[in-house]
């Protein structure tokens, strides 16, 4: 579900728009770059999955915060490597895709076979947009082992991974969480967060993840619910 682009009311009773600060005094927002466009352009058709479209495009959206805080990162790797991440699981058939993640369970296998066929996928893509030979085998490195590496290989790689883990405590996360294994909001947090606060690697993700979580908390608070 999408949030709202446009107002259902205006307490107020009379237009603000014009006294708003232009778009490049505000710090903070986010578009897809016109080369991360591109490869988007051609990975969508293989992230209709599970909600991976939806994933992904939030998941770039937290990866492009993490760059902007990590001046060494390079943007070039990070980016595409997290819009080309789960083009994998186009390739698993259907019945196997939440099996491969379920609570209490899993199928190993199954997430290695996704990152095995991201790569080949991703590889297909950057090749076809003429990426430069070295940039192609670090994206592809860092797909190949995006779930199941515990360990980061660069910097650049340990911001794809947090991207990747931060997209789980969004609204949109815990809603698709929610629905993936018929959990309530609480039990789809408790999931969640079993598998995020202690599997990040940089400070700033860390720091994303507490605020997200704290959100999530308070949408189930009895206060909160009380309100309506």
């Amino acid at each position: 579900m999408i949030s709202n682009l446009l107002p259902t009311s205006n307490a107020l009773g009379r237009s603000t728009v014009d006294k708003l600060p232009p778009a490049s005094e505000v710090s903070g927002l986010v578009h897809l770059r016109e080369e991360d466009r591109a490869v988007w352009e051609r990975a969508a058709r293989f992230l209709d999955v599970r909600s991976n479209d939806g994933h992904t495009i939030y998941a770039y959206g937290l990866a492009r915060a993490l760059v902007d805080l990590h001046p060494d990162a390079d943007p070039g790797i990070v980016l595409p490597a997290i819009l080309l991440h789960d083009t994998g699981w186009s390739q698993v058939p259907p019945g196997d895709v939440l099996e491969a993640i379920e609570p209490g369970a899993g199928r190993p296998d199954v997430v290695i076979a996704h990152e095995k066929e991201g790569a080949r996928i991703a590889t297909a893509i950057l090749t076809d947009l003429g990426l430069e030979q070295h940039r192609i085998y670090e994206i592809v490195t860092i797909i190949d082992g995006h779930d199941t590496r515990l360990t980061a290989l660069s910097l650049n790689d340990a911001l794809v991974k947090d991207a990747d883990k931060l997209w789980r405590l969004t609204p949109h996360g815990v809603d698709t969480v929610m629905n993936w294994f018929g959990l309530d909001r609480e039990q789809a947090h408790r999931l969640i967060g079993s598998r995020v606060h202690e599997h990040l690697f940089t400070d700033a993700a860390r720091a994303m993840a507490r605020g997200l979580a704290a959100l999530v908390s308070i949408d189930c608070a009895p206060e909160r619910l009380a309100l309506g």
